[in-house]
């Protein structure tokens, strides 16, 4: 087995995020991620040796960091051009899976963590919602929304957001995402035209 193998590797952890999104963390095995990347068993503890913890942490860094970047392409737009990538991005997830895949991220920090393992896994989904959350607010301050404010609506849109995907995976529909969607953008619409004509807050 080639230890510098690094398809091999990736596609293990792109198989452990999709598996997150679709059973959650306590439901996936390392059989099962094994099984989905279409590798043999032992190469999982080849390029995890720290096993399912591990591939696990990896794969939210993996889905946390692939989604940071696509905000921060659409937030060069605009705050309102970031939130409908997001609403976009989640809905397209949903609705290409038949609801049956949510945030991998999410999935990971609803479950208990009843060891020092899950409260690792805790912290590492805590910081991928956070960085999430710095790139709206920092595109919120450039366009003139104070420092205290455009955290606070970047936290509004991030919870708002993941929890309804949650909905619309219950309901088997979009529509709790469109509706969030909806109000807000409403909501960053005018907190633009507020902030219009505002100097940048650059703390």
């Amino acid at each position: 087995m080639n230890p510098r193998n690094p398809q091999a590797r990736h596609r293990l952890v792109v198989a452990a995020s999709d598996m997150l999104r679709r059973r959650g963390l306590h439901a996936t095995s390392i059989r099962d991620l094994a099984k989905h990347a279409d590798a043999p068993l032992g190469s999982t503890y080849h390029y995890f040796p720290g096993g399912k913890p591990q591939l696990v942490k990896e794969a939210l860094h993996h889905a946390g960091g692939t989604i940071h970047e696509i905000l921060r392409r659409k937030l060069e737009a605009g705050p309102v051009e970031g939130l409908l990538a997001f609403i976009a991005l989640w809905r397209e997830t949903l609705t290409s899976s038949d609801f049956q895949a949510g945030c991998p991220v999410l999935a990971v920090a609803a479950e208990e963590a009843s060891d020092d393992d899950g409260h690792r896994l805790l912290e590492t989904a805590a910081a991928v919602f956070s960085g999430w959350e710095e790139l709206l607010a920092e595109t919120l301050m450039r366009h003139g929304t104070d420092t205290r404010k455009a955290c606070d609506l970047a936290i509004l849109v991030v919870a708002a957001v993941e929890g309804a995907t949650i909905l619309c995976r219950a309901k088997h529909d979009p529509g709790p995402l469109d509706a969030v969607g909806r109000q807000l953008e409403a909501l960053l619409t005018a907190n633009a035209a507020n902030s219009r004509g505002s100097v940048p807050n650059d703390a």
